[in-house]
Protein backbone atom coordinates (compact mmCIF):
# COMPACT_ATOMS: atom_id res chain seq x y z
CA UNK A 1 0.00 0.00 0.00
CA UNK A 2 1.51 3.47 -1.08
CA UNK A 3 1.71 6.08 1.22
CA UNK A 4 -0.52 8.86 -0.85
CA UNK A 5 -3.46 5.96 -0.55
CA UNK A 6 -2.75 5.30 2.97
CA UNK A 7 -3.29 9.49 3.45
CA UNK A 8 -6.08 9.49 1.40
CA UNK A 9 -8.39 7.11 3.21
CA UNK A 10 -7.38 8.72 6.41
CA UNK A 11 -8.64 11.91 4.96
CA UNK A 12 -11.80 10.45 3.77
CA UNK A 13 -12.63 8.58 7.16
CA UNK A 14 -12.28 12.09 8.71
CA UNK A 15 -14.98 13.02 6.35
CA UNK A 16 -19.34 12.47 7.37
CA UNK A 17 -20.46 9.46 5.63
CA UNK A 18 -24.02 10.49 4.32
CA UNK A 19 -24.59 6.77 3.69
CA UNK A 20 -24.83 5.70 7.36
CA UNK A 21 -28.44 5.77 7.51
CA UNK A 22 -31.19 6.75 5.15
CA UNK A 23 -31.91 9.72 7.53
CA UNK A 24 -28.62 11.37 6.82
CA UNK A 25 -28.87 10.89 2.98
CA UNK A 26 -32.17 12.09 3.35
CA UNK A 27 -30.79 15.24 5.45
CA UNK A 28 -28.04 15.75 2.27
CA UNK A 29 -30.37 15.40 -0.21
CA UNK A 30 -32.35 18.28 0.95
CA UNK A 31 -29.18 21.06 -0.53
CA UNK A 32 -28.17 19.49 -3.99
CA UNK A 33 -25.43 20.38 -5.50
CA UNK A 34 -24.80 21.03 -9.18
CA UNK A 35 -22.88 19.11 -11.08
CA UNK A 36 -19.12 19.86 -11.35
CA UNK A 37 -18.36 22.40 -14.22
CA UNK A 38 -16.13 20.81 -17.04
CA UNK A 39 -12.58 21.71 -16.24
CA UNK A 40 -10.60 24.00 -18.27
CA UNK A 41 -7.75 21.33 -19.14
CA UNK A 42 -10.71 19.44 -20.92
CA UNK A 43 -11.70 22.59 -22.99
CA UNK A 44 -8.27 23.20 -23.88
CA UNK A 45 -7.15 19.61 -25.21
CA UNK A 46 -10.68 19.01 -26.30
CA UNK A 47 -13.39 19.68 -29.14
CA UNK A 48 -16.13 19.84 -26.66
CA UNK A 49 -20.28 19.56 -27.98
CA UNK A 50 -23.07 19.70 -25.67
CA UNK A 51 -26.32 18.88 -26.65
CA UNK A 52 -29.91 18.19 -25.41
CA UNK A 53 -31.48 14.94 -25.03
CA UNK A 54 -34.62 14.04 -23.48
CA UNK A 55 -33.95 17.20 -21.34
CA UNK A 56 -30.69 16.23 -19.87
CA UNK A 57 -27.30 17.38 -21.06
CA UNK A 58 -24.88 15.53 -23.15
CA UNK A 59 -21.42 16.31 -23.16
CA UNK A 60 -18.67 14.96 -25.47
CA UNK A 61 -15.05 15.16 -25.90
CA UNK A 62 -13.14 14.66 -28.55
CA UNK A 63 -9.09 15.25 -28.07
CA UNK A 64 -7.59 17.65 -30.64
CA UNK A 65 -4.68 15.81 -31.27
CA UNK A 66 -4.41 11.76 -31.33
CA UNK A 67 -8.05 10.97 -31.64
CA UNK A 68 -8.51 7.53 -32.59
CA UNK A 69 -12.02 7.20 -33.08
CA UNK A 70 -13.12 4.85 -30.32
CA UNK A 71 -15.70 5.93 -28.65
CA UNK A 72 -16.61 5.89 -24.36
CA UNK A 73 -19.97 6.25 -23.01
CA UNK A 74 -18.78 7.43 -19.39
CA UNK A 75 -21.44 6.92 -16.83
CA UNK A 76 -20.85 9.30 -13.41
CA UNK A 77 -21.48 7.66 -9.82
CA UNK A 78 -23.11 9.44 -7.15
CA UNK A 79 -25.63 6.26 -5.50
CA UNK A 80 -28.01 7.74 -8.54
CA UNK A 81 -28.62 10.68 -6.10
CA UNK A 82 -26.11 12.72 -6.47
CA UNK A 83 -24.49 14.71 -9.30
CA UNK A 84 -21.14 14.26 -11.03
CA UNK A 85 -18.15 15.74 -9.61
CA UNK A 86 -14.60 17.11 -10.07
CA UNK A 87 -13.31 13.49 -9.29
CA UNK A 88 -15.48 12.14 -11.82
CA UNK A 89 -13.86 14.82 -14.61
CA UNK A 90 -10.72 13.80 -13.60
CA UNK A 91 -11.19 9.79 -14.60
CA UNK A 92 -12.71 10.81 -17.71
CA UNK A 93 -9.21 13.11 -18.26
CA UNK A 94 -6.78 10.73 -17.36
CA UNK A 95 -8.37 8.10 -19.99
CA UNK A 96 -8.75 10.42 -22.55
CA UNK A 97 -5.10 11.11 -22.22
CA UNK A 98 -4.10 7.84 -22.56
CA UNK A 99 -6.54 6.31 -25.21
CA UNK A 100 -7.21 9.05 -27.64
CA UNK A 101 -11.14 7.86 -27.36
CA UNK A 102 -14.03 10.19 -27.86
CA UNK A 103 -15.62 10.22 -24.47
CA UNK A 104 -19.71 10.67 -24.20
CA UNK A 105 -20.98 12.07 -20.48
CA UNK A 106 -24.65 11.35 -20.56
CA UNK A 107 -25.77 13.85 -17.48
CA UNK A 108 -29.03 11.44 -16.54
CA UNK A 109 -31.62 12.27 -13.91
CA UNK A 110 -31.29 11.48 -10.34
CA UNK A 111 -33.43 9.76 -8.14
CA UNK A 112 -36.02 10.85 -6.70
CA UNK A 113 -37.07 12.76 -9.06
CA UNK A 114 -35.91 10.52 -11.93
CA UNK A 115 -35.89 6.61 -11.89
CA UNK A 116 -34.25 3.75 -14.09
CA UNK A 117 -36.93 3.71 -16.32
CA UNK A 118 -36.13 7.46 -17.49
CA UNK A 119 -32.24 6.40 -17.70
CA UNK A 120 -32.53 3.82 -20.04
CA UNK A 121 -35.11 6.00 -22.35
CA UNK A 122 -32.56 8.63 -22.71
CA UNK A 123 -29.63 6.87 -22.58
CA UNK A 124 -31.02 4.72 -25.60
CA UNK A 125 -31.18 7.98 -27.76
CA UNK A 126 -27.60 8.53 -26.19
CA UNK A 127 -26.42 5.19 -27.07
CA UNK A 128 -28.15 5.35 -30.64
CA UNK A 129 -26.34 8.46 -31.56
CA UNK A 130 -22.94 7.58 -30.85
CA UNK A 131 -23.15 4.45 -32.58
CA UNK A 132 -24.28 6.13 -35.70
CA UNK A 133 -21.09 8.40 -35.31
CA UNK A 134 -18.79 5.61 -34.04
CA UNK A 135 -19.09 3.94 -37.49
CA UNK A 136 -17.23 0.86 -37.80
CA UNK A 137 -15.00 2.10 -34.46
CA UNK A 138 -15.31 0.33 -31.21
CA UNK A 139 -17.73 1.68 -28.67
CA UNK A 140 -17.07 1.14 -25.03
CA UNK A 141 -19.20 1.13 -22.15
CA UNK A 142 -17.63 2.74 -18.84
CA UNK A 143 -18.40 4.38 -15.41
CA UNK A 144 -17.93 4.44 -11.88
CA UNK A 145 -19.91 3.09 -8.68
CA UNK A 146 -24.15 3.42 -9.66
CA UNK A 147 -22.94 4.71 -13.22
CA UNK A 148 -21.10 1.47 -13.50
CA UNK A 149 -24.17 -0.88 -12.43
CA UNK A 150 -25.79 1.35 -15.25
CA UNK A 151 -22.94 0.70 -17.77
CA UNK A 152 -23.82 -2.96 -17.23
CA UNK A 153 -27.77 -2.05 -17.29
CA UNK A 154 -27.29 -0.70 -20.70
CA UNK A 155 -25.52 -3.31 -21.91
CA UNK A 156 -27.89 -5.78 -20.66
CA UNK A 157 -30.86 -3.30 -22.85
CA UNK A 158 -28.64 -3.72 -25.91
CA UNK A 159 -28.88 -7.11 -25.53
CA UNK A 160 -32.37 -7.54 -24.90
CA UNK A 161 -33.21 -4.84 -27.72
CA UNK A 162 -31.21 -6.59 -30.29
CA UNK A 163 -29.04 -3.37 -30.81
CA UNK A 164 -24.84 -3.15 -31.63
CA UNK A 165 -23.47 -4.40 -28.36
CA UNK A 166 -20.36 -2.48 -27.13
CA UNK A 167 -16.91 -3.61 -27.59
CA UNK A 168 -16.48 -4.07 -24.10
CA UNK A 169 -17.30 -3.06 -20.53
CA UNK A 170 -14.73 -0.64 -18.27
CA UNK A 171 -15.81 -0.84 -14.77
CA UNK A 172 -14.48 1.07 -11.47
CA UNK A 173 -16.26 -0.07 -8.39
CA UNK A 174 -19.61 -1.07 -10.24
CA UNK A 175 -22.86 -1.30 -8.00
CA UNK A 176 -24.27 -3.77 -9.38
CA UNK A 177 -27.12 -4.72 -6.64
CA UNK A 178 -28.79 -2.22 -4.62
CA UNK A 179 -30.56 -4.37 -2.55
CA UNK A 180 -27.27 -4.46 -0.91
CA UNK A 181 -28.18 -8.01 1.16
CA UNK A 182 -25.05 -9.90 0.36
CA UNK A 183 -24.09 -11.02 3.78
CA UNK A 184 -20.53 -10.67 3.30
CA UNK A 185 -21.31 -6.69 2.95
CA UNK A 186 -21.51 -6.43 6.98
CA UNK A 187 -17.40 -7.33 7.33
CA UNK A 188 -16.31 -4.85 4.90
CA UNK A 189 -18.59 -2.01 6.21
CA UNK A 190 -16.45 -0.79 9.11
CA UNK A 191 -13.45 -0.85 6.93
CA UNK A 192 -15.28 1.39 4.33
CA UNK A 193 -14.46 5.35 4.50
CA UNK A 194 -17.25 5.98 1.99
CA UNK A 195 -20.05 4.03 1.87
CA UNK A 196 -22.68 2.06 4.03
CA UNK A 197 -25.48 -0.09 3.77
CA UNK A 198 -28.79 1.38 4.64
CA UNK A 199 -28.62 4.95 3.12
CA UNK A 200 -27.22 3.17 -0.56
CA UNK A 201 -30.44 0.72 -0.41
CA UNK A 202 -32.67 3.72 0.35
CA UNK A 203 -30.97 5.37 -2.43
CA UNK A 204 -31.47 2.16 -4.43
CA UNK A 205 -35.51 1.95 -3.88
CA UNK A 206 -35.59 5.72 -4.97
CA UNK A 207 -33.97 4.79 -8.11
CA UNK A 208 -35.97 1.35 -9.04
CA UNK A 209 -39.03 3.48 -8.96
CA UNK A 210 -41.81 1.23 -10.23
CA UNK A 211 -39.59 -1.43 -10.78
CA UNK A 212 -38.41 -4.42 -8.28
CA UNK A 213 -34.68 -3.71 -6.53
CA UNK A 214 -34.01 -7.07 -8.14
CA UNK A 215 -34.59 -6.55 -11.86
CA UNK A 216 -31.54 -6.37 -13.74
CA UNK A 217 -31.98 -3.29 -14.92
CA UNK A 218 -31.85 -1.68 -11.21
CA UNK A 219 -29.78 -4.79 -10.07
CA UNK A 220 -27.74 -6.06 -12.74
CA UNK A 221 -26.31 -8.78 -10.70
CA UNK A 222 -30.05 -10.50 -10.87
CA UNK A 223 -29.25 -10.97 -14.94
CA UNK A 224 -28.00 -14.01 -16.29
CA UNK A 225 -25.42 -12.04 -17.29
CA UNK A 226 -24.96 -14.49 -20.41
CA UNK A 227 -24.33 -12.85 -23.58
CA UNK A 228 -22.60 -9.87 -22.51
CA UNK A 229 -19.57 -7.76 -23.80
CA UNK A 230 -15.99 -8.81 -22.34
CA UNK A 231 -15.82 -6.72 -18.83
CA UNK A 232 -13.07 -5.35 -16.73
CA UNK A 233 -13.77 -4.31 -13.49
CA UNK A 234 -11.52 -2.15 -10.89
CA UNK A 235 -12.24 -2.64 -7.42
CA UNK A 236 -10.60 -1.54 -4.26
CA UNK A 237 -10.59 -3.97 -0.97
CA UNK A 238 -12.04 -1.52 1.50
CA UNK A 239 -15.46 -1.13 -0.53
CA UNK A 240 -18.49 -2.93 0.44
CA UNK A 241 -19.06 -3.23 -3.24
CA UNK A 242 -16.26 -6.06 -3.38
CA UNK A 243 -18.23 -9.21 -2.32
CA UNK A 244 -21.00 -8.27 -5.19
CA UNK A 245 -18.27 -7.67 -7.85
CA UNK A 246 -16.66 -10.71 -6.96
CA UNK A 247 -20.78 -12.19 -7.37
CA UNK A 248 -20.84 -10.73 -10.70
CA UNK A 249 -17.66 -12.00 -11.88
CA UNK A 250 -17.93 -15.49 -11.07
CA UNK A 251 -21.69 -15.40 -12.12
CA UNK A 252 -20.65 -13.78 -15.60
CA UNK A 253 -17.64 -15.98 -16.16
CA UNK A 254 -19.99 -18.95 -15.88
CA UNK A 255 -22.23 -17.53 -18.27
CA UNK A 256 -19.76 -17.42 -20.80
CA UNK A 257 -19.23 -13.45 -20.71
CA UNK A 258 -15.33 -12.81 -19.85
CA UNK A 259 -15.08 -11.22 -16.81
CA UNK A 260 -11.57 -9.77 -15.41
CA UNK A 261 -11.67 -8.70 -11.78
CA UNK A 262 -8.71 -6.90 -10.56
CA UNK A 263 -8.53 -5.88 -6.92
CA UNK A 264 -6.29 -3.56 -4.91
CA UNK A 265 -6.29 -4.96 -1.26
CA UNK A 266 -5.92 -1.62 0.88
CA UNK A 267 -7.85 0.56 -1.98
CA UNK A 268 -11.05 2.78 -1.51
CA UNK A 269 -14.34 3.09 -3.58
CA UNK A 270 -13.67 4.76 -7.11
CA UNK A 271 -9.73 4.89 -6.11
CA UNK A 272 -9.38 5.81 -10.02
CA UNK A 273 -10.65 9.21 -9.31
CA UNK A 274 -7.56 10.41 -6.87
CA UNK A 275 -4.89 10.56 -9.60
CA UNK A 276 -2.11 11.43 -7.22
CA UNK A 277 -2.27 7.50 -6.24
CA UNK A 278 -0.02 5.29 -7.52
CA UNK A 279 -2.63 2.36 -7.56
CA UNK A 280 -4.94 4.47 -9.54
CA UNK A 281 -2.78 5.49 -12.20
CA UNK A 282 -1.81 1.83 -12.15
CA UNK A 283 -5.43 0.87 -12.68
CA UNK A 284 -5.92 3.75 -15.16
CA UNK A 285 -3.30 2.41 -17.45
CA UNK A 286 -4.51 -1.11 -17.28
CA UNK A 287 -8.04 0.37 -18.27
CA UNK A 288 -6.62 2.35 -20.93
CA UNK A 289 -5.04 -0.67 -22.83
CA UNK A 290 -8.23 -2.41 -22.90
CA UNK A 291 -9.64 0.34 -24.99
CA UNK A 292 -6.72 1.06 -27.19
CA UNK A 293 -6.30 -2.58 -27.88
CA UNK A 294 -10.41 -2.77 -29.20
CA UNK A 295 -8.67 0.11 -31.43
CA UNK A 296 -6.15 -1.58 -33.19
CA UNK A 297 -8.61 -5.14 -33.69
Amino acid sequence: MSLAMNLTRALLRARPNVFRTEQSLRAALRHPRPDAPLPSSLRRTCTVTRRTVDGHEVITLTPMQGATGTEVIYLHGGAYVRPLVAAHWRIVAALIRRTGATFTVPLYGLAPRYTADDAYRFLDTVYRAVLQRAGDHPVFLSGDSCGAGLAVGLAIHCRDEGLRPPAGLILFSPWVDVTMTNPRIAALTARDPMLAPAGLAAAGRDWAGGRAVTDPLVSPLHDSLADLPPTWIYQGGHDIFLPDAEAFTTKANTAGTPTTLHVWPSAFHVFVGAGWIPEARGALDEAASRIRSAGRD
